[in-house]
């Protein structure tokens, strides 16, 4: 694989296992600079000594809790702080299938696949902007297709649905419309955005399922590494350069939702999340 990535930083959240462990490997191959911001960063380490020992590149961990807003803001001070760049943040980690509250009281999809990243990014937003050109890549979901309008109440209340998988498709319509709306407002800098749908993948984002259906579901699904391939177009390719704020499939620009394309709701969601976060602002359109 062509070493094309040196001197180019990447943080990817939840790089420690399925698609972000894939994707993390993927680009540490091609000779770029990886901090993994993870929350179990034992198990992190260990999965960055076998990057490092196999690619040789610069690989750290970072500890990360997305369902944690102090342990967010905590993390990002801290890259923030350093002499080194950010060039690109791939905000990989996830969960689904799950129910309850975030630290901070709010719905546990939401606040960990949404909101978390939101704060996450905001506060990377200057050193994004001071290591330009740089990206930030979202992983969202087909599944936002199958997700309604916002109830705001609810998302300040534990999961309401018995499975999860309502809460799970409104944070992935969380997602793409943040990258949207960021997109609108970074229009003045040489920061790109983009969200994606990975693929039906077999990763560790169903280990919640009974282990009879995890091997059922997982017979029709794509492996780690080709669900990798479309973050890892956003992230590094040459023919993404200049796109920004579009949503991917097999890397491709697609056509998200309806929803998904609501500008209204999309600025409505970022009003919303940076009043609940207390999050820097860039300047809107």
């Amino acid at each position: 694989m062509a070493r094309d990535l040196d001197g180019r930083t990447f943080v990817v959240t939840g790089a420690s296992a399925g698609i972000g462990r894939a994707t993390a490997s993927a680009l540490a191959e091609r000779g770029g600079r990886l901090v993994m911001a993870c929350r179990d960063v034992d198990k992190a380490g260990a999965v960055a000594a076998q990057i490092r020992s196999a690619t040789g590149a610069h690989v750290e961990v970072v500890g990360l809790d997305l369902a944690d807003l102090e342990s967010v803001r905590r993390c990002a001070g801290e890259l923030a702080s350093r002499a080194e760049p950010v060039h690109v943040l791939v905000n990989n980690a996830g969960i689904a299938g799950v129910r309850g509250v975030t630290r901070d009281g709010f719905e546990l999809a939401f606040g960990t696949n949404h909101l978390g990243h939101f704060l996450w990014t905001a506060l990377l937003l200057d050193k994004l902007a001071e290591s330009a050109p740089a990206r930030i890549v979202h992983v969202a979901s087909r599944a936002h297709y199958q997700a309604e309008r916002p109830d705001w109440s609810a998302l300040r209340a534990p999961t309401k649905s018995r499975t999860g998988v309502a809460e799970y498709r409104l944070s992935k319509l969380c997602n793409i419309l943040f990258s949207r709306e960021l997109a609108h407002r970074l229009d003045a800098t040489r920061v790109r955005t983009y969200a994606l749908h990975p693929g039906v993948v077999a990763s560790d984002l169903w280990r919640v399922l009974p282990s009879f259906a995890q091997w059922l579901a997982k017979r029709v699904m794509i492996t780690n590494e080709e669900g990798a391939l479309t973050s890892l177009h956003c992230a590094a390719s040459a023919e993404a350069a200049h796109e920004t704020g579009l949503y991917y499939h097999d890397a491709r620009p697609r056509a998200p939702s309806e929803l998904a394309r609501d500008d209204g709701l999309a600025r409505e969601l970022w009003a919303r999340s940076e009043e609940w976060t207390r999050a820097p602002s860039p300047t809107a359109r």
